[in-house]
């Protein structure tokens, strides 16, 4: 991981911003988004950089503009388990940060990601103003707990290769493709894809070349090629 510095950058004005329509301050009115503009800074994390780390203190939120950021908790041995891969107009630290408590994983950039940031006590005395945004935050922590507990059953109960098919449909579903209409639109190393899977980077990599010989994808370096979509799909059923 990166530890230098991420780039302070110009940042955009909220209600301009591209990715709000898919994030928590979606409904927020002009006075909201503008007290939200006037506290924010916005930087640019390098791939790699790291965002926040486990047990370190919130002080703040943290809002991407653009990019992509997995967020992982250190295993007892050393490996890593991604919780969340994060997208444009998600939010990150906000369990902590409502919590009180220090962060429980760490946020790493997977590319280059334009991240805003709105400090603590500033952001507090915003959100005292309206409790819409309160309950959209209440409302994501429930999502959050909710999608975790389906993981933990999900990984207990389901062979590798099922996981697997399901990690690249939710990635297809969550980051769509790239021009061509097949290649997966993140770059994952087989590392991160087996971190989010739950198995081993060896199972992962065997499992991918046994659904390449299957052709229903494609491995392109760090990238995975979907060649057929409802036959990867099929082999759920």
């Amino acid at each position: 991981m990166k530890t230098q510095m991420p780039t302070e950058i110009k940042s955009i004005k909220c209600l301009d911003c591209p990715s709000r329509k898919c994030s928590i301050f979606e409904n927020c009115n002009l006075e909201l988004l503008e007290d939200l503009n006037n506290i924010k800074t916005c930087k640019l994390y390098k791939k790699g950089e790291v965002l926040f780390e486990e047990g370190k203190r919130p002080r703040g939120l943290f809002c991407v503009l653009r990019g992509k950021i997995k967020v992982y908790q250190q295993g007892l041995s050393g490996k890593e388990q991604i919780v969340h891969l994060i997208q444009d107009g998600d939010v990150m630290g906000h369990r902590a940060l409502f919590g009180n408590d220090t962060y429980s994983c760490s946020g790493v950039a997977i590319e280059d990601s334009k991240v805003c940031f709105l400090p603590k006590t500033e952001f507090y005395d915003i959100i005292h103003k309206d409790g819409r945004l309160t309950f959209k935050i209440v409302q994501l922590l429930a999502d959050e707990l909710k999608e975790a507990e389906q993981n933990i059953t999900y990984t207990a109960q389901q062979p590798v290769i099922i996981r697997l098919i399901q990690t690249l449909l939710s990635l297809q579903n969550r980051y769509g493709f790239e021009e061509d209409g097949k290649t997966l639109n993140i770059e994952m190393k087989r590392e991160d894809l087996a971190n989010l899977v739950g198995t081993s980077r060896e199972t992962v990599t065997r499992y991918l070349y046994k659904l390449q010989e299957q052709e229903v994808i494609q491995l392109v370096r760090k990238k995975v090629k979907i060649t057929h979509l409802a036959n990867l799909k099929g082999l759920l059923e």
